[in-house]
């Protein structure tokens, strides 16, 4: 049986804006040593810098934090609640941007950070200056029949996982083993893929149609999640402890050939593709 693994970055970011303050950004990194090891279920010292114009840019805003690791190396932690160094966050002119977060870390627990890495802030955090009068929406909110996993345009669009899963065991395929052309994989992707099957595959019960039959909130626009989608939902929900996952492979629409279509295990991470009749999870998504 063939499968290829995707390994995830170290430092991985999801950032989410509370609409009424106090105004955070949520903030995840898996810790490793220099070797490569999980640093895991320990205190880490952390020093969070908000920088301008560019990746070695003016700090506008330092502060420090002392979060625990989980079993996964994986530390949580909101932006603008720790010990300030320097500046005011809620005095951040976010539309003077762009910013960056410069995390500095010590896996001792100290100050003596020996892991440094910087990564662009994009489109989620200027929800933060957004107008009074403008719904902005964030990862981990109740919203639209499920949770909120992957926002842009300022909080104003993104991508909705259902609350519970749709299936803990049923193929892709409904017994016929042909292409069906669902090979995109990006955001929205997911709902193409989804069309392209049910029009191949026809009526039954399989991963796709049970999506496109779900009505979870009223709604009735959910989808099979692309590859890319629902990596989205392992990293920003599942890795946050939220979502409720079950530590299996889940399906995504993005099929590999004939025989075979991309799954990801949200016990370990690993994208991998697999025979379409295996019996694998799924839970449906959707835009708004």
């Amino acid at each position: 049986m063939k499968r290829i693994f995707t390994i995830l970055a170290a430092v991985l970011l999801t950032a989410s804006v509370f609409a009424q303050a106090p105004q955070k950004i949520s903030y995840q990194a898996v810790i490793r040593t220099s070797s490569n090891t999980l640093v895991i279920s320990t205190t880490v010292g952390m020093r969070i810098s908000i920088l301008q114009g560019s990746a070695t840019g003016t700090a506008v805003y330092v502060e420090t934090q002392t979060p625990t690791t989980n079993v996964n190396g994986l530390a949580s932690l909101e932006i603008g609640s720790g010990t300030i160094v320097t500046g005011t966050f809620s005095a951040i002119d976010w539309s003077a941007g762009p910013y960056f977060i410069k995390t500095e870390t010590d896996p001792t627990g100290g100050t003596a950070y020996s892991i440094s890495g910087t990564s662009e802030l994009m489109s989620v955090p200027y929800a933060l200056f957004s107008a009074n009068d403008t719904p902005v929406h964030y990862i981990g909110e109740s919203y639209g029949g499920g949770i909120v996993f992957y926002v842009y345009d300022g909080g104003q669009h993104g991508l909705i996982a259902a609350t519970t899963d749709q299936s803990t065991g049923i193929q892709w395929h409904n017994g016929s083993f042909t292409i069906t052309n669902a090979v995109r994989d990006q955001v929205n992707a997911g709902q193409f893929n989804t069309e392209r099957i049910i029009i191949n595959q026809g009526a039954g019960s399989y991963a796709a149609q049970i999506c496109a039959n779900y009505q979870g909130g009223g709604y009735g626009d959910w989808y099979l999640p692309s590859k890319f989608e629902l990596n989205l939902m392992y990293v920003n929900l599942h890795l946050a402890g939220l979502g409720g996952f079950a530590s299996s492979n889940y399906w995504s629409s993005s099929e590999t050939s004939s025989s075979s279509a991309w799954g990801q295990n949200f016990g370990n991470s690993a994208q991998l593709y697999n025979g379409k009749f295996s019996p694998y999870y799924v839970r449906a998504v959707r835009a708004f």
